[in-house]
């Protein structure tokens, strides 16, 4: 996030991504001038309609949601799922495998002190570099390397899986964590769980942690209407979390 870029918010909480504060931006509420995109953050501005926005530069997640998607991405609920089970911070080593558009990677190089991603795709690898410059991410390396002929990291803290056959990389995948070190495989079926599972477990030192799946749904709250909303987040894939222990 090299350029300088901002966050408009209307008082319902609409929120426009500003990406170019050299002109006005323009919307159905009317349009500010670029001279009031460049307030100090918290300064509320008009439109020309009279509309009130609330200004300010966005944090790393206003500008997460504005990645290129190619590939459908791990959606966060199961993103958050990943870095709290695993603990992944600002020491950890991190490879992840089966990049598609970076979303992961991206997400987890914000809080680990590095990441490798493997990715075969070209198409994919050039939609994952867009999104690193866009987010102004130095600490990934991308390989465009089939994470089944092998990993080439050592001592890893955490590897994640997003592969249609996760279970082909499970040997590479405890050769190269470190004692301790955790594997997450995000899958979208249960014949995939089921196979990656019965496989790891099979394989000395591995142990099978946990598999789960994690339904996201929001509630309205307004005076006192509150309810679920009409539609949530159901499935989405599983989690399944494996974990060195020799």
């Amino acid at each position: 996030m090299d350029k300088i870029k901002k966050i408009l918010i209307t008082p319902e909480g609409r929120k426009f991504y500003i990406r170019d504060l050299n002109s006005d931006f323009h919307s159905q509420f009317g349009f500010v001038k670029k001279a009031d995109l460049k307030k100090k953050d918290g300064t509320t501005v008009l439109t020309n309609t009279g509309r009130e926005m609330v200004v300010f530069k966005p944090s790393f997640i206003d500008s997460y949601r504005r990645i290129k998607r190619d590939p459908q991405i791990i959606p966060l609920k199961d993103i958050a799922a990943i870095i709290a089970e695993t603990g992944v911070d600002r020491t950890s080593l991190v490879v992840d495998a089966g990049a598609g558009s970076g979303a992961l990677c991206c997400f987890l190089a914000n809080v680990a002190k590095k990441v490798v991603t493997y990715e075969l795709r070209e198409d994919f690898a050039a939609t994952c570099r867009q999104n690193f410059e866009f987010l102004g991410l130095k600490n990934i390396t991308l390989k465009r390397k089939n994470i089944y002929e092998g990993i080439d990291e050592k001592n890893v803290d955490l590897i994640t899986f997003d592969l249609p056959e996760p279970w082909m990389a499970l040997e590479h995948a405890k050769k190269a964590l470190k004692i301790g070190g955790f594997l997450v495989s995000y899958s979208p079926t249960i014949p995939q769980v089921a196979d990656f599972v019965n496989a790891a477990v099979k394989i000395e030192g591995m142990m099978h942690i946990k598999t789960i799946e994690i339904i996201e749904r929001e509630w309205e709250v307004s005076d006192r209407k509150v309810r679920p909303r009409s539609q949530m987040i159901g499935h989405t894939g599983f989690l399944s979390f494996l974990r060195r222990v020799k």
